[in-house]
C-alpha cells in the first residue's frame, strides 16, 4: 500500500487545524448552550462506533491495522460494515465534528470535509485497491452494495 501516514495521525492533524482555526478566527465562534452537550453526545456515539467496529475485527480474527489491509483474513460485510465500508473513519469524522462543536467555532466545521477528502485520498483508496486485489469480486460486490462513508 502506498500510504504510511496512519489515520489517527491524520485525525490529530485535522483536530489541530480545527484548534488553529478557532485561534485564528475567533469571530466565527458561536455561543450556544447546546453545543457542548451535542459535542459530548456525538463524541460518545463516535466512540461507540469505533468500539463496535473494532470488536467486529476481533471477532473475525482479522487485522485492524489500516496500514496493512492486505493482511486481512476476512472481508467484513456485516454489523457496522453493512452500513458503511469505513465505520471507524466515519466515527473519526464525527469526532472531528464533535471537537469543532466543543470549541464552538463554525469555521472549524469546515475541516470535517477536508479531513474526509484527505483520508479518502491518502488511506481509503489505497485500502480499497488492496482489498480488491485480496478479495476480488466479493469485495467489488460489497462496494456496489455499501457506500464508502454513509
Amino acid at each position: 500500500m502506498n500510504t504510511r501516514l496512519p489515520p489517527p495521525i491524520i485525525l490529530l492533524l485535522a483536530a489541530g487545524a480545527v484548534w488553529g482555526i478557532d485561534w485564528l478566527v475567533p469571530a466565527a465562534r458561536v455561543n450556544a448552550p447546546w453545543l457542548s452537550t451535542s459535542a459530548l453526545a456525538l463524541a460518545a456515539a463516535a466512540g461507540t462506533v469505533v468500539l463496535v467496529a473494532a470488536v467486529w475485527f476481533a471477532r473475525q480474527k482479522t487485522t485492524i491495522n489500516p496500514l496493512h489491509p492486505e493482511r486481512a483474513s476476512h472481508l467484513l460485510t456485516t454489523g457496522p460494515y453493512a452500513i458503511s465500508r469505513n465505520p471507524i473513519y466515519l466515527a473519526d469524522a464525527a469526532l472531528l465534528l464533535a471537537w469543532a462543536l466543543w470549541l464552538g467555532n463554525g469555521a472549524g466545521v469546515l475541516m470535517v470535509p477536508v479531513f474526509m477528502r484527505t483520508l479518502t485520498r491518502l488511506q481509503i483508496r489505497p485500502e480499497e485497491q488492496a482489498l480488491a486485489l485480496k478479495f476480488g469480486e466479493a469485495y467489488r460486490d460489497y462496494c456496489r452494495r455499501v457506500r464508502r462513508w454513509l
